[in-house]
């Protein structure tokens, strides 16, 4: 790569299609742990850099951040796709949930909206869905899917419902890639989108991973973002430093040989980093 496609904001981010003609940033930025005013500060970054996919949601308390980012950016609302989640605590009543998102974000709809876990104890999320086909019927939002779904929560929500989800939004890194799951979203016609893509930097001091950064005189963390890429991941990196928010949009430019990609993949562990959605029950409120 030359230091020209490293940095600056004519970076190019390939789009994916979701499953309703709806056309995503495959790489995004998320704000996952980072409070309001530092949010506010790190999406304006991210923007400037050349970002145009922000994931957040209700659970981060920051879409105000988000928001206030956007506003001052300059940039057209329709140049920036902006997922946010439905908290658990609030599946009982996603409409006046997705409104407060609305409002906190400051813009007239949302590109995607999503599930942010299914809380199977609490039997209420294809309730929620039935409520987020609505709203995506009405216009609010470009497209709904869900996050943090096994497959036992993708059939049963197809069972009974009429629109497949456009995402499923999963933990996912080399260490730990669920891989049956992301094929089976695959095969029912979602994209798989990555959260803790670095394995929350675990996954940056392998051999094969800082091999291949030196092979490509980039970082780890973009090799491991490239992985991501070449696999079809939609990934969302966080970060609020200046050269790291960079250095990961750059990752971009790295096309990595199925040879890499499959050592790489031989990383796997089975060691989850987050919550387990099969028991999960945190309200998030």
């Amino acid at each position: 790569m030359t230091e020209e496609s490293q940095t600056g904001p004519n970076v190019a981010v390939p789009d994916l299609t979701l499953n309703n003609g709806v056309t995503i940033p495959q790489l995004g930025f998320g704000v996952f742990q980072i409070p309001p005013e530092e949010t506010r500060v790190a999406v304006a970054e991210a923007l400037a850099t050349g970002y145009r996919h922000i994931d957040t949601a209700a659970a981060y308390r920051n879409e105000s951040g988000v928001g206030k980012a956007i506003a001052e950016s300059g940039l057209a609302r329709e140049d920036i796709f902006i997922t946010t989640k439905l908290r658990n605590g609030e599946q009982n009543n996603p409409r006046a949930a997705f409104e407060a998102s609305r409002k906190a974000l400051g813009v007239d709809w949302i590109d995607l909206y999503l599930i942010h876990w299914p809380v199977p104890s609490q039997a209420l999320y294809i309730q929620a869905w039935k409520e987020l086909e609505l709203m995506y019927a009405q216009g609010l939002v470009r497209a709904i899917g869900v996050s943090n779904f096994l497959p036992e929560h993708l059939d049963e929500l197809l069972a009974n419902s009429t629109i497949v989800p456009a995402v499923n939004q999963i933990e996912a890194h080399p260490s730990f890639q669920q891989a049956a799951l992301a094929q089976k979203s695959r095969d029912l016609g979602m994209a798989v989108e990555a959260y803790s893509p670095l394995g929350q930097g675990k996954d940056l001091s392998g051999e094969v991973v800082n091999e291949l950064a030196q092979k490509y005189n980039a970082t780890p963390a973009q090799i491991v973002l490239a992985w991501h890429l070449g696999l079809g991941n939609i990934v969302i990196p966080k970060s609020v430093t200046p050269e790291r928010i960079r250095e990961n949009l750059a990752a971009t430019a790295i096309s990595l040989t199925a040879e890499e990609l499959e050592k790489i993949s031989a990383l796997e562990t089975g060691e989850r980093l987050g919550a387990d959605p099969a028991v999960a029950a945190f309200t998030q409120m």
